[in-house]
């Protein structure tokens, strides 16, 4: 019996779905077993894959690690050990940038089995009660904020993407200068309209990361709109919360719908892995489009096959989760991936959500966040 052991988070979006993946390809293949553990959403984050590696032949992995692992080869470059069809496949049905974000120094170092950028979420039942309509700015959003029925992940990580994603739509993206992390211009207003909406938003979606937001909209009836957060196709069909969520694009500034920071997972495979060959054919079985489309997305999966969001009858199961948001991935930012950026996103969201919740000195903080930039780019030397 070949045994293979996994990491994954702990959602049914990243547990459930790879799962059952795994437990249909034990079924075709009855020599291999495929166990699999989890850790929190935040662990997936800030956890250092080499760690896990050394303990894990399957790691489902955050891109910002990408450049981490092309420095320490901790991980496989899997367009080594794939079909030359099967990456090509990937790379043609990309959900966004999805799966370039794995690809570093000319290698794949996960499939993008997994896509996600931050969208906006309603209660249309709340809505239509309460006479609320829908926003489409962002004035429209700091407005219905006033309600206090807006909620948002107010957790640092969660605060830097939205710091990155009106950046971004600003017409700047984040850690591009070898100087700073974005003109003072950009970086200021940006500050600035974060604080707007910021202080309308209940203290308590400052603890919250999307799957807690989630939670809050389908439990209770205090919320009725989430601007952004990582979408979780799971709170959009029928059966999994108390009521579903339905899900849309975002907002606008000016004429410029935001471009919020791509998320979602990639599939890795560590280099210490004892049984490359089976665990090759896992790989291309999860990453296949049917597998995609079909099991991965039945137990709960939040497909990375762009052929998979585009599918009438995926969409018929989910209130169009993914033709409704698709265009929010495709603009999608693709945040810095360089060795050292880790070190920068695990230090600058706390001055960030601490100014969005009671204000403060908004050229301070952006001096703190360039000398937090300029050393994590001393980690990549």
């Amino acid at each position: 019996m070949k045994k293979l052991k996994g990491i994954t988070w702990n959602h049914s979006r990243g547990f459930t779905s790879i799962v059952a993946v795994s437990q249909r390809f034990e079924e075709l293949y009855p020599d291999v077993q495929i166990s699999w553990e989890k850790r929190s959403l935040q662990a997936f984050a800030d956890e250092p894959i080499d760690q896990l590696a050394e303990r894990y032949d399957f790691l489902i992995i955050d891109h910002p690690w990408a450049g981490f692992a092309a420095r320490t080869q901790v991980i496989m470059p899997l367009d080594t050990l794939l079909s030359e069809s099967l990456m090509k496949d990937l790379e043609e049905n990309s959900v966004g940038k999805s799966h370039e974000s794995y690809s570093y120094n000319n290698h794949q170092w996960a499939l993008a089995i997994d896509a996600a950028t931050p969208v906006a979420s309603s209660r249309p039942d709340l809505l239509e009660k309460e006479g609320f309509k829908l926003p489409q700015t962002w004035d429209d959003l700091v407005e219905l904020s006033k309600t206090g029925k807006v909620a948002i992940p107010g957790i640092p990580q969660d605060t830097l993407m939205s710091f990155y994603m009106v950046c971004s739509t600003l017409g700047e993206n984040v850690c591009e200068s070898q100087e700073y992390v974005v003109s003072e211009k950009v970086g200021l207003t940006a500050l600035q309209m974060l604080r707007d909406l910021g202080e309308n938003i209940n203290k308590e979606s400052y603890d919250w990361n999307p799957i807690k937001v989630c939670e809050a909209m389908t439990k209770t009836d205090n919320y009725v709109y989430a601007p952004f957060g990582y979408g979780y196709t799971n709170y959009s069909r029928d059966g999994y919360a108390r009521v579903p969520l339905k899900y849309h694009d975002l907002v606008a500034i000016g004429d410029q719908k935001l471009i919020s920071t791509l998320g979602g997972t990639g599939l890795a495979l560590s280099s210490k892995c004892k049984e490359k060959e089976m665990a090759s054919q896992f790989l291309e079985f999860a990453g296949s489009l049917d597998v995609q489309k079909g099991i991965f997305f039945d137990n709960g999966g939040q497909p990375g096959h762009r052929k998979a969001w585009t599918d009438q009858k995926v969409n018929s199961k989910c209130l169009d989760f993914f033709s409704d948001t698709l265009p929010a991935l495709d603009r999608a930012f693709l945040r810095p991936r360089y060795n050292g950026h880790m070190y920068f996103q695990d230090r600058a969201g706390a001055p960030i959500r601490e100014y969005m919740m009671n204000g403060g000195d908004p050229k301070s903080l952006l001096k703190q966040l360039n000398e937090l930039y300029i050393k994590s780019l001393s980690q990549n030397d």
